[in-house]
């Protein structure tokens, strides 16, 4: 997540960006297309910096806070794994970001979109794209009311409250969690992680990640957003960038065909 991500993260691993699933459970073979971006620190010890999913065989979508990060420190390598448990010995794939040139250049749209193209095309499914303005279409006829809808992601758990404070548990691996629908605007779709109301969400490890149309018997392969921010302390709200506006499919046309 881009603010909570920053400021729950900044406590655990020196502020690099990153967003996990909350009040979830491990995914194991369900969404094979949702992989982790890995970034080498200077220790030699690679690390899950932000998640993502495939959308097309040779394409990675996240979020371009996490690939603005590395470019600002002059880091251009970086890695892809689809592995649903990562350790130092998980298969890594090698890619090149683009992040989005209008990223935070514009108040109303904050263009956090971002594509990482793979050295190596990937034989797993993608995930499918939403048509132009599917929520919107959805809001109109009164069908987003209730609607459910799946996170995932790699990164830190909910927070814990012991005798030392709040700590995060980070297995890095890959869960999913499931929130119903709070609220729409033109950039964000903002989905419920209470607890008390039977919802999860996202937390520092997932930006990037996707949100799948639908949840249980009714989640679909249609991915409509993907992680970005969230209340400090992964309680209340997943905010997500929007991937069906006219400012997401611009960025995302010069890399993929889209429905």
């Amino acid at each position: 997540m881009r603010i909570a991500a920053v400021l729950v993260v900044a406590m655990l691993t020196a502020s690099e960006p990153a967003a996990a699933i909350t009040y979830g459970q491990p995914d194991g073979n369900l969404h094979p297309n949702v992989g982790a971006m890995i970034r080498l620190r200077s220790d030699g010890v690679y690390r899950i910096l932000c998640s993502g999913s495939l959308i097309a065989p040779t394409v990675f979508l996240t979020a371009s806070h996490c690939t603005t990060y590395l470019e600002r420190q002059g880091i251009s390598d970086v890695w892809v794994t689809f592995d649903s448990k990562f350790t130092q010995k998980s298969k890594l794939i090698h890619g090149t970001m683009h992040s989005n040139p209008l990223y935070d250049q514009a108040q109303s749209d904050t263009g956090d979109i971002a594509v990482i193209i793979l050295d190596k095309a990937q034989s797993i499914a993608p995930v499918r794209l939403p048509t132009a303005g599917l929520l919107d279409q959805m809001k109109a006829n009164g069908t987003l009311n209730g609607t459910t809808f799946t996170s995932v992601g790699y990164g830190i758990q909910e927070p814990q409250t012991g005798p030392g404070g709040i700590t995060h548990d980070f297995p890095m691996e890959r869960w999913y969690a499931a929130g119903e629908f709070n609220a729409l605007n033109n950039t964000w779709l903002r989905i419920s992680q209470n607890q008390a109301t039977g919802d999860g969400g996202t937390c520092s490890g997932d930006s990037g990640g996707p949100q799948f149309l639908g949840a249980g018997a009714t989640e679909t392969n249609t991915q409509v957003s993907i992680t970005i921010t969230g209340d400090v302390f992964c309680f209340a709200t997943n905010v997500d960038y929007r991937i069906d506006t006219p400012q997401a499919r611009a960025f995302l046309g010069q890399f993929v065909t889209q429905p």
